[in-house]
């Protein structure tokens, strides 16, 4: 008799929870034949080398970890987004103190600049939107190797952020 009891008043509990998920997705709202994107190189104006190549690697990486859209080159893509790294910056925040005012670690910042174009009618979905990542490295001494060290952590920060930005379209 506890049994059948039980059996209803759990099915109203879980119907209950449910009603709160009815808006969520399984799938993508982006439609099937459009799910294709190229990633040309990242323009750099930041100032710092080499960090557009790493960029552009670590976003076409995080496209193909989200998995909703596929890679193709410029003429076959549905979509091409442009992106240039516009600012970046390095600011101490700690100190060596056996060294006097000597920095042992600094936050480095960069900022990119997006475009989303649709690729068939030349729309821009994002027009210049800017995006911000922040990471810390240390220099051992050595600030050049520290800063190298952080381009995969800011890139792959950035990347993400700039994918959400894509996916947030629809």
């Amino acid at each position: 008799m506890r049994a059948y009891l039980s059996l209803p008043l759990t099915l109203a509990v879980g119907l209950l929870f449910s009603a709160g998920c009815a808006s969520y997705r399984f799938k993508s709202a982006v439609p099937e034949e459009l799910r294709t994107i190229s990633v040309p190189v990242f323009e750099n104006a930041s100032g710092f080398p080499e960090i557009d190549a790493v960029v552009t690697e670590y976003v076409l990486r995080e496209f193909q970890r989200e998995g909703t859209f596929k890679l193709k080159n410029v003429n076959d893509s549905s979509f091409k987004l442009l992106g240039k790294l516009t600012k970046s910056s390095t600011h101490p925040i700690n100190f060596d103190r056996n060294y006097g005012a000597r920095t042992s670690e600094y936050r480095y910042s960069l900022e990119a600049e997006i475009t989303l174009v649709e690729r068939g009618t030349g729309k821009l979905l994002i027009d210049g939107m800017k995006i911000k990542a922040n990471t810390t490295f240390l220099t051992h001494g050595d600030m050049l190797t520290g800063l190298q060290d952080a381009y995969p952590r800011i890139a792959k920060e950035l990347s993400r952020s700039i994918v959400d930005a894509v996916l947030a379209q629809w």
